[in-house]
């Protein structure tokens, strides 16, 4: 009877293991070489012969992964952000000062936008190839906590008494515009000077920030406003 029962591979054989690590090796060599030629060539440059050349794979190999260039595009884009953010995130930790942290994180940030496969896939090519409404999630999903951690830093330092919901508005007001600031950099002929400017002009908004939290001036509310309108509806 026992040589009629199929013999199927479990988790914890030898046999199982070897397949899963080349099956992974193989994934993670078509991502690599395809963030390569996407950086080099861009996406629509780049074909799928070419990956798999590379890659040293088959396109059987490809399909089993990924459905097509767009699947692997965004397993390659999520793979730079999520780097990306790693990094900025890195430079955070130990910063006491709210400030020191806004900076340095600011500075790391712009030393991400600057490089070649960040500029290309993420800035470049992103938004055409997801779509926006996917390309601002995944970037969200990826950079905004980085965010989020360095505003309500900033904002704590001074005696305001804001909720999350007034928090997560200063954060998003915060992380369109260095977005906005990222893809002036990435996209400038000269990069570096651009970056210089983004840091000056951010700088200068935070000192302002800064000064607001050391005289002790008031956080205008929303509640206050409407408070306001309501007395006057003139």
């Amino acid at each position: 009877m026992s040589k009629l029962v199929p013999k199927v591979p479990v988790p914890g054989v030898p046999g199982a293991s070897r397949r899963a690590a080349y099956s992974a090796s193989t994934k993670r060599a078509l991502v690599d070489v395809a963030e390569q030629l996407f950086t080099e060539k861009g996406y629509a440059a780049t074909s799928l012969d070419a990956i798999v050349a590379g890659a040293r794979v088959t396109k059987g190999a490809l399909y089993h992964h990924f459905s097509g260039k767009q699947a692997l595009f965004e397993s390659v884009f999520e793979r730079v952000e999520q780097e990306a953010a790693k990094r900025i995130q890195k430079s955070l930790r130990g910063q006491k000062d709210p400030w020191r942290k806004a900076t340095v994180g600011l500075r790391s940030f712009l030393d991400v936008v600057q490089e070649a496969p960040y500029r290309r896939i993420v800035i470049q090519d992103g938004p055409a190839v997801l779509g926006y409404e996917r390309y601002r999630e995944q970037e969200e999903r990826s950079t905004f906590a980085n965010i989020v951690e360095i505003v309500r830093a900033t904002l704590d330092a001074g005696s305001w008494d804001l909720d999350e919901d007034m928090l997560q508005t200063f954060a998003r007001i915060f992380f369109g515009a260095m977005s906005s600031a990222g893809e002036s950099v990435a996209t400038a002929a000269d990069p570096e000077a651009a970056a210089r400017r983004v840091e000056g002009a951010i700088g200068f908004l935070l000192a302002g920030v800064q000064s607001l939290v050391e005289q002790g001036v008031a956080m205008p509310s929303a509640r206050g406003r409407d408070d306001a309108a309501a007395a006057d509806p003139e």
